[in-house]
This record gives structure tokens, sequence and C-alpha cells, in this order.
């Protein structure tokens, strides 16, 4: 956002500077080390340039802040928010700039603006990109100068987020279900016998097997013979024609995709198209299908909305035809897995390849259960998909929402 022509402000706003509508405490930051924060661990929390850092008792902050980013990665990527608003007791190091408000609703008004500013403008340093407190005071802040219009713009965006924060605490809440009854089924075998009862606890019959005990009539699977197990595949990068950051073929998902999506995976950075699939043979990943990243960011799980596709350090579990195993099942199951125990000897495995995933042993449980089990988490996972989409929509209203309240162009 630059500096507006005066003709386009709306009636009832002006434009001033940062510097003119908040204070800035800076000369309250005391910076300290990390071997120092290793050792000091207190009840506060302790902020950097981009979030909880660690946690400290030295001086300390107490009430609502607005800190933005002074220097590091997150002044060039929208990922990571380049100002944040925080509450309570706290601490801050010299990366963050501390503002408050001069005004009490100014904090979030002002936390919306930074959300919909081009900041690159005022960022200084092209190895290590800063934000000095001179170029922080002078951005341009164009707003109402009717407090009211000021609080409603605030209510209405902080509406939508906190729908958006509640939504996902009820995905949250409804995957620790999932997973619960999974580990208390399926790893504890504590499903419920003929008579209601937890099968093991009550001293239900165990046998013998390569994964330990599991309950009698039980088996164990492979990942390679129970699941039709394809890997994806990546164009040559230099031959752009075949790749697209616009909705053309079909979605392309990497591993970033993966970190970014929760359960279900909805957006794509990128986008392959049809000629691509077909010149490259590239495998189609079916709606619905568990897929899993074996290299770099190993075990990282998300289930597939529609027809997709990934590169090549992603495995796709396809239900083979006439299964009894589910995607919720699997996705589960793999959530319950320890990855590092997978042909390594290293406290983090970077990659493992597509003929251990496929060797991956699990539970099979036997059909009864597994159906009763099916039914109980189609429903959560349903539910979790449901809200997955609302978030998506109501994410999509505040992002256009935003610059119009931003600049006058909506009234509230």
């Amino acid at each position: 956002m630059t500096n507006t022509d005066t003709k386009t402000i709306p009636n009832g706003w002006r434009e001033t500077t940062l510097g003119e509508v908040v204070e800035i405490f800076d000369n309250k930051r005391v910076p300290v080390s990390s071997m120092e924060r290793t050792g000091r661990k207190g009840k506060y929390p302790y902020y950097g340039a981009s979030g909880v850092v660690d946690y400290v008792d030295d001086y300390i902050f107490d009430g609502e802040y607005l800190l933005v980013s002074e220097d590091g990665e997150n002044l060039n990527t929208r990922n990571t928010p380049i100002a944040f608003i925080a509450k309570n007791k706290f601490w801050v190091n010299n990366h963050a700039h501390i503002l408050k408000g001069k005004s009490e609703h100014l904090n979030k008004y002002l936390c919306w603006y930074f959300s919909n500013l081009d900041i690159n403008p005022y960022i200084t340093g092209a190895v290590q990109p800063k934000l000095s407190k001179s170029n922080l005071e002078r951005i341009p802040i164009l707003i109402s100068t009717d407090e009211k219009e000021q609080r409603a713009i605030v209510d209405v965006l902080s509406s939508l987020d906190d729908k958006i924060e509640l939504l996902r605490e009820e995905n949250k809440t409804l995957e620790a279900i999932a997973q619960a009854m999974f580990k208390e089924w399926f790893v504890n075998f504590n499903f419920p016998n003929a008579d209601g009862k937890p099968y093991k606890m009550s001293g239900g019959k165990m046998t013998d097997s390569e994964l330990g005990e599991i309950p009698d009539g039980w088996k164990v699977g492979k990942l390679g013979e129970e699941f039709d197990i394809t890997i994806g595949r990546t164009p040559p990068r230099l031959e752009q024609e075949w790749f697209s950051d616009t909705p053309t073929g079909k979605k392309w998902i990497s591993i970033k995709d993966i970190g970014n999506a929760g359960t279900y995976i909805f957006d794509t950075s990128e986008y392959l198209t049809d000629e691509a699939v077909q010149k490259f043979n590239i495998p189609i990943i079916p709606q619905n299908t568990a897929i899993l990243s074996f290299k770099m960011t190993v075990g990282k799980l998300t289930i597939t909305t529609e027809e997709m596709l990934s590169n090549e350090a992603i495995a796709h579990l396809k239900i083979k035809d006439n299964s009894d195993l589910t995607t919720e099942f699997i996705y589960c199951c793999l959530q319950n897995l320890n990855f590092n125990s997978l042909g390594s000897t290293s406290s983090i495995v970077t990659s493992i390849n597509s003929s251990m995933i496929k060797e991956i042993e699990f539970v099979f449980p036997e059909q009864k259960i597994l159906k009763i089990h099916n039914e109980a988490t189609r429903q959560i996972f349903k539910k979790i998909k449901n809200n997955t989409l609302q978030i998506q929509t109501l994410s999509a209203s505040r992002d256009t929402l935003l610059p119009k309240l931003m600049k006058g162009e909506i009234r509230v």
C-alpha cells in the first residue's frame, strides 16, 4: 500500500502514519542469549521475530501489545505473520518491535492492516532483511476518523477469525478423539468384546505375532499387500510449460503443501497440465486417499479431497477393490507409527524408500471389529472435512473483505 491520492480517500477517512497512532516500546527490550534462555525457564512467554521462542522471567510486559517483526526471513514470506497480538505477561527480544495503539481497539485494527500491507518498500538489507524503527514509523495508515467505524471493522474481521479458530479447535478435538479410539482399540486392544467390555482388560485371548501379542483371529498385514501404493512424479523443472500456479490441469502436491494442510488437503501451490500427466505418466491420486511424505520430512499425512497428483517424495495408499480397510483407518494407523524406527539409527529420519513403505507392518483387525470402527470414525472424519470446508469459505470471505474494509471501499 503506497501513499493514497487525497481524491481517493473515502469520506470521513484520513491518511496518517503508523508513528502517529501508536506508542513504540523498543527501548524496553532486553535481549537474552540462546544459552541464557536454555537455562532460564519461567512462566511467561518470550517472543522473538516470528512467535514464541522460549520462556524467561526477567523484565516483562503486561497487557495487550502489537508485535511486529524487525528482522528475519519472515519479513519476506506470508507464511509467518509479520505482526501479531501478544497478551497478558510476556517478554520480548530485540528482533520484534513492541507497539501499542493510542486507542484500545487499534492493536487489532493495525494487526489486520499489516496482514494486508505490502511491507517490501519499508525493508532494508539484501542479505538480512530489516524493518527499522524509523521505517516502521513512516508506514502510511489509511483509517476512518470515526472510532465506531474502526471498532466495527475490527468486529467484522475478528468474528470471522473467531469462527475459523473455533472450527480449527473442534477439528483438533475430533482428530484427538479418533486417534484415542484407534489407540485404545488397535494398540491397547481394548475394543468392546461380545459383552461390550474392554477385550484385553477382560481377559480376551491373545496370540503371538510379528508385532507382539494381538487378539486371537487378527493378523499382521503389510502396506504393500493391503494397499495399492503408487509414488508421485515431477516433470523436468526446466520445462516450465508443464507447471502452473493457477487452476490448470490437476493440483500437484508437494511436502510443503502437506505441511500446510490439516487432516484433508484442498489446496496446492502448483498445478500440472493434463499434457504433463499424460506425457510423463504421472499417477493420479483418487479422491479420499491417504498420502504420506517419505523424503526430507518423513511421516506427514493428509487425505485428498479430489483427484490430485504429487511429487516423488509422496506415497499414495489407494484402497484396493473389495477391501475392508478404509482411508480413515490407515490414516490413524500411520499417525501412531514411529517412523524413526524405519531403516536408520539416526534420531531423525530424513528419508526412507518406497520399498520400506510397502514393508511397513500393521495389525489387521477381524472384519466385525473393523466394520464397527469404520462406521464410528467415518462420521468423525466427515465432520472434520465439513469443518475444513467451512474454514476455507470463511477464510475466503475474510480475505476478500479485508482489503476493501481497510481502504474504506466497504463501510460498516
